[in-house]
């Protein structure tokens, strides 16, 4: 059973400035709402025991967000305002599950996952990427299920326009196993359209295997100097390990950019 996951949030959240120059773009609002809270949310659906927050030290106001409690209880004292009381409980039940460890040098998703390291317990955990919001049915659920009938490595996939694929990392299939599942013979990550294997994108979920981590232990920088998880996932899947691309039946929400942040306040509104 997976039972951890893991959330990169070091990322400076360029994309969003001028917000991202004084909030973490994790906690800004999304239909009055931490986008954070949707992230944790649907680890909780999911059967998750323990998450661990990637960040560094310029996202401290994460940490602080969840550790605030001093503020919250002179506020319940001074007002004693029922949903006040409702979300600090909120928070304090997320605070029980969360650990932080830091990645204070952007060296990659790859780099931000190998700091996770020594806290993974189990044979496969969760990375959802805070970016990806995925809304009208839980995707983690739906991946976990995959994992634990076909004993298999899972990231979440979906169809994209034939003309954006270089913006995604594209799915490269073996075989199909049914009509929401394949096998993986490859990730090509930003393919030029005419070299595109498939117009089937990786979205930010994957359930990934403990092993991952000798990997990245002795992985080199790729490109821009990064450490890239993706990287290390082709190296597995040549090693014969299993990988299986699931086409989630949710609505995929992009909140890494302002237009994406928009509309997903907007769609999260109407639903």
């Amino acid at each position: 059973m997976i039972k951890q996951a893991i959330i990169p949030l070091a990322g400076l959240g360029t994309r969003l400035l001028p917000l991202t120059s004084v909030l973490a773009k994790e906690l800004l609002p999304i239909n009055g709402k931490p986008g954070i809270e949707y992230i944790l949310d649907e680890c909780i659906d999911a059967g998750i025991k323990e998450i661990i927050f990637i960040i560094s030290k310029k996202k401290e106001i994460i940490k602080k967000y969840f550790y605030n409690d001093s503020f919250y209880k002179k506020i319940i004292k001074k007002k004693n305002d029922p949903r006040i009381k409702k979300e600090y409980q909120k928070i304090l039940k997320y605070k029980k599950m969360i650990k932080f460890v830091y990645q204070n040098r952007p060296l990659g998703t790859g780099d931000a996952v190998l700091k996770t390291k020594n806290l993974i317990k189990d044979n496969h955990f969760l990375m959802l990427l805070p970016d990806d919001l995925i809304i009208k049915n839980n995707c983690s659920k739906s991946m976990i299920k995959i994992h634990q009938k076909f004993k298999s490595s899972v990231m979440a996939s979906m169809t994209v326009e034939k003309k954006t694929v270089s913006r995604w990392g594209i799915f490269k299939f073996k075989n199909r196993i049914n009509k929401q599942n394949s096998l993986i013979e490859d990730v090509v990550e930003k393919p030029l359209v005419k070299n595109a294997p498939s117009n089937k994108a990786v979205i930010g979920r994957y359930i990934l295997p403990k092993k991952i981590f000798n990997l990245l232990l002795n992985q080199k920088p790729g490109k821009g100097g990064e450490i890239h998880i993706t990287d290390a996932i082709q190296k597995l899947i040549k090693d014969k390990e299993k990988f299986i691309a699931h086409n989630f039946s949710g609505k995929y929400l992009d909140c890494g950019t302002m237009h994406g942040y928009i509309n997903s306040t907007l769609e999260i509104a109407r639903s």
